[in-house]
């Protein structure tokens, strides 16, 4: 399952794109439209070229949790991609994703540029993402697998 991620800034917008098998993430491209209009065109027609079937956005909140003005300006974003998008879009906890691109970034040896952090940024993003589902998939294998070998053995559950 491919998965696009963002990363909305006031500037640019980073964005990274999963694998086909939604293991993976890589920095895909960073977008600086002159509108809101064109961003939304230029995300709608990147989803559908890559044929994602999820939009993760990076959503700010401060250290201790808490939703602030940045937090309420991605909301009306993601409300915009909503409506426009025909693939769920799902809000996802971008702390501290930035400073671990800058720090990804100059331990590959590279430039550390505001456009490539962004991309980066929208990568850390993203594979946090795609890491809290393959834990989440691995945990219901595990569960089902326990479920499967206690029918087996004729147990109907409960500590033996």
């Amino acid at each position: 399952m491919r998965v696009l991620a963002l990363d909305l800034g006031e500037q640019r917008i980073g964005v990274a794109l999963s694998d086909p098998l939604g293991w993976l993430a890589t920095p895909l491209t960073v977008l600086s439209c002159s509108s809101r209009e064109a961003e939304l065109a230029a995300i709608e027609e990147l989803a559908r070229k890559h044929q994602v079937e999820q939009v993760v956005v990076g959503y700010p909140r401060s250290l201790n949790g808490t939703a602030g003005p940045q937090a309420q300006r991605v909301d009306r974003y993601v409300e915009q991609l909503r409506a426009r998008l025909q693939v769920p879009v799902i809000l996802w906890d971008e702390r501290l994703s930035t400073v671990q691109a800058e720090r990804l970034i100059r331990e590959a040896g590279k430039r550390v540029r505001r456009e490539r952090i962004d991309a980066a940024a929208a990568a850390v993003i993203l594979q946090s993402y795609l890491d809290a589902q393959s834990l989440t998939k691995g945990s219901e294998a595990q569960s089902l697998t326990k479920e499967s070998e206690t029918q087996r053995n004729g147990h109907q559950g409960g500590t033996i």
